[in-house]
């Protein structure tokens, strides 16, 4: 497992970088490569003495200022959110399960659109206020899903997903209230519904850089558990698996994920749903694989997808939830193909 996780981690290491130095380079302004890694190696404390300036000002500005805080961002969000997705997934034993489909990002929007509404988005606890509230609203809404879809101590496939669509309908709905009730806050509240990465500095990546590496590294700690959870409850349970423990920690940690990728991001669907299938099919069903991975890959998806967003249509930017939508709603449409023939087949 060590030698397979090496390997791949390596080639997506590779991918992210490349990922990154392509997305720093395209955009209004197209910026070499070569002054690019330039840049950001004279960046790093101590080797600004080692590096020829071959660049002007301007290009380090737009760099330094504009493009690396907003593509790091992405990286972070995707990763957070593909993350959350293999979490969601892997407790509830079910492919089709992610932040957006189950409306754990609708409810965290709502969290963060009201505090916005009520002009308390930094009250208190200020830059933490926001991803808080986004997080108890998530909480509140899986709750709800689950509660909702379970069936005599079960949870079925169609019932959660039913379920997710009926919180993401009623949700959405809040959501479009606060927005007609608002004025002053009205673009502010419609960012959330659509996401987006415009506009956001450093201090945004500072904000989910603790969540996502702490959410990160408690997940794949918990990958072997997920492994032995995918055998059945019961079995896992004789294994020496905690699973009421786990199950209740895991959507804990994914929700959080969730809820801080929504607070600076707004609703951006489907990531936790495509990633993580990506990374199955490709190494396998162990998590102590699937879920760094899938950071990665998260990063990767994110990163294209919102360099798509402000470049397909330049100077107009497409919101990014849309983005992805495009390319997420049919990935579920096949899935959910795929899982009716699977059953239709055994049960034939």
């Amino acid at each position: 497992m060590k030698k397979k996780l090496a390997g791949y981690g390596l080639i997506g290491i590779v991918l992210l970088v490349l990922t990154l130095l392509l997305c720093l380079a395209i955009g209004s302004v197209h910026l070499p490569i070569r002054h690019i890694a330039g840049i950001l190696i004279s960046h790093i404390p101590g080797m600004d003495g080692f590096i020829e300036p071959i660049w002007n000002t301007s290009s380090e500005q737009i760099i330094m200022k504009v493009r690396l805080p907003r593509v790091l961002l992405g990286i972070l969000v995707g990763a957070a959110l593909a993350v959350a997705g293999a979490g969601f997934q892997g407790v509830l034993r079910n492919p089709l399960a992610d932040p957006y489909t189950l409306g754990v990002s609708a409810g965290a929007s709502v969290g963060a659109a009201l505090l916005i509404y009520l002009g308390l988005e930094y009250a208190w606890l200020g830059e933490w206020m926001l991803p808080l509230v986004a997080f108890i609203a998530g909480v509140i809404t899986l709750w709800g899903v689950l509660m909702l879809a379970r069936e005599g101590g079960k949870i079925p496939t169609n019932n959660l997903i039913l379920s997710g669509v009926v919180m993401n309908a009623f949700l959405g709905a809040v959501v479009s209230f606060l927005t007609a009730m608002s004025k002053d806050t009205v673009n502010q509240i419609l960012f959330w519904t659509m996401g987006s990465l415009s506009l956001r500095g450093w201090s945004y990546t500072a904000i989910l850089f603790p969540y996502v590496g702490v959410g990160l590294i408690y997940l794949w700690c918990r990958g072997r558990s997920l492994n032995l959870l995918a055998l059945g409850e019961r079995q896992a349970a004789h294994l020496g698996v905690r699973v009421d423990l786990l199950k209740v920690s895991v959507l804990l940690v994914s929700t959080l994920l969730t809820a801080a990728a929504v607070s600076v991001a707004g609703v951006i669907g489907f990531v936790g749903l495509v990633v993580p299938h990506i990374i199955r099919l490709l190494v396998g069903p162990d998590y102590r694989l699937i879920i760094p991975l899938s950071a990665l890959g998260g990063g990767i998806f994110l990163a294209w997808a919102d360099m798509g967003a402000r470049t397909i249509l330049a100077p107009t930017e497409i919101p990014l939830g849309v983005l992805t939508a495009f390319v997420g709603a049919p990935f579920f449409a096949y899935l959910l193909h795929r899982n009716k023939k699977r059953r239709g087949g055994i049960s034939g």
